[in-house]
């Protein structure tokens, strides 16, 4: 390990030498560059693909009730079973992430979402279709939070906002792709050849393993700093080489350290594991953005799982227009996420929280109050809505893993993700009980308006601004 402490050292060396203060440092000197980019792109992807199989069910939904002739709680058992396992694998994989590095959950949860896939195209009946459907919900629940952290700790504090949301712009991109996609290979080719397509990305497992490093910043904290130096001094070398010149020297010396968030008790320093969550100011933390959490992505797939069917059950619109309609509303959600990945470092993450939910709220009663009365009005005041939980549920990928040290980073993420989890499985069930007992369209979006109301309330009172202070310095 090198011991070389000069702040004038060249990039390849140790500058400030390889505590955790000193890596942080040296992250934060770091100029965006090529490195960065790839890292993105590459584990971007393997995101987007997750996330184009967690939509694909809401597509091949139609189909599906007609060939195994499904009930109305057949189709929300297919809807959530999914999710269920997502809650259980977000749960499981902050913990082993925390505990076996970023990078390696990362590849093997990939790779078992591709193979589950492959598996479903061969089912016949429900029982093993929701058997196989639990199993991938558990990988892309693993997968999406710790990816979260992982970009959030390679990341410098100077406009990390818009970097991490450049790359989180891949889920809605993943689900748009897929609704694209599902919409016209569903009704052509069947829901069997759709499954099938997604099962290819899992041999992305090989290039993350391969290509990606492990965070210096979780190998420092967790004790194993010859390794994260040489991890770091390699990020070091590539980043120079891509900006061909040499790197600024780290704000801090080796022997400073990198200052915490005021008041910051031993409790707090010391806070691991579930109950490290909702130690001191973490518990407040914790509360909140599982709140936001939890409304923001009800709302968001309350609306989504059900807009096809809605659409072909009420307004008697054919498979291929309901899935058009559909794929409209995630499309604008897409833009949403545009937007607030351009502007959430200038105002500032609970500023976006309060405004997306809150226009959202406003937007669905605006159609209660009309009525829902045409599949045109659904398809413009939904995906006007979707414009903003879309922008906050994405924010959430920012945020969550700001709110956590490097320590417990990833089950902070997980735990989100989990609550995250709890509202997509209710928001479905509860647009399900409404729907089916005969009242009005214009229930199911007076219900998901309420809900988005209360998320922007929470964050507009209670969120803590993280915006352009670096991870340590938060989170102690």
């Amino acid at each position: 390990m090198s011991t070389d402490t000069s702040q004038d050292a060249a990039p390849g060396s140790s500058p400030g030498g390889t505590t955790r203060a000193a890596i942080a440092a040296r992250f934060e000197r770091l100029p965006l560059s090529r490195w960065h980019v790839t890292v993105r792109l590459i584990v971007g992807v393997v995101t987007f693909f997750e996330a184009f199989d967690q939509l694909l069910i809401a597509y091949a939904l139609p189909e599906l009730r007609d060939e195994w002739h499904l009930t109305t709680g057949d189709a929300t058992a297919v809807l959530t079973v999914g999710s269920v396992g997502m809650l259980v694998g977000a749960l499981l994989s902050g913990r082993l992430a925390d505990r076996y590095g970023r990078v390696r959950v990362i590849a093997y949860c990939v790779a078992a979402s591709g193979l589950v896939s492959l598996a479903l195209t061969a089912c016949t009946s429900l029982t093993p279709f929701l058997a196989l459907r639990f199993l991938q919900g558990l990988a892309i629940g693993g997968e999406v939070p710790v990816a979260a952290a992982f970009i959030s700790e390679i990341t410098r504090s100077f406009k990390r906002g818009r970097f991490v949301l450049l790359y989180e712009l891949v889920f809605p991109a993943g689900l748009t792709i897929g609704a694209l996609v599902a919409a016209w290979v569903v009704p052509a080719a069947g829901w069997r050849v759709m499954f099938a397509v997604a099962a290819v990305p899992g041999l992305l497992a090989f290039l993350v393993q391969r290509k990606v490093p492990e965070s210096p910043r979780w190998l420092a904290d967790r004790g194993r700093l010859t390794e994260a130096d040489a991890v770091m001094t390699q990020i070091e070398a590539k980043v120079s080489a891509a900006t061909g010149e040499p790197l600024p020297p780290p704000a801090r010396a080796a022997s400073a350290p990198v200052p915490a968030a005021p008041a910051a008790t031993t409790a707090e320093h010391t806070a691991t594991g579930i109950r490290g969550l909702f130690t001191g100011r973490y518990r407040r933390r914790t509360l909140v953005v599982g709140a936001i959490w939890f409304t923001g992505y009800f709302v968001n797939y309350g609306v989504t799982s059900w807009l096809p069917s809605i659409y072909k059950d009420e307004y008697g619109l054919g498979l291929s227009d309901a899935l058009l309609y559909s794929t409209v509303t995630s499309v604008a959600g897409l833009l949403g996420c545009l937007l607030v990945a351009l502007t959430v470092d200038a105002l500032g993450r609970r500023r976006i929280f309060a405004i997306c939910l809150g226009a959202s709220a406003a937007l669905l009663l605006t159609l209660a109050a009309l009525g829902a009365r045409t599949p045109g009005q659904v398809l413009i005041w939904t995906s006007l809505s979707a414009v903003g939980f879309f922008g906050s549920n994405i924010c959430l990928y920012l945020y969550t893993p700001e709110l956590y040290p490097t320590r417990m980073r990833a089950l902070g993420c997980s735990v989100g993700g989990a609550v995250n989890r709890l509202g997509v499985i209710l928001g479905p069930i509860l647009v399900g009980v409404v729907y089916a007992a005969g009242s009005s369209v214009a229930a199911v979006f007076v219900m998901l308006g309420a809900v988005a109301v209360v998320g922007a309330v929470v964050a507009g009172t209670l969120a803590e601004e993280t915006a352009n202070r670096s991870l340590e310095e938060i989170s102690p």
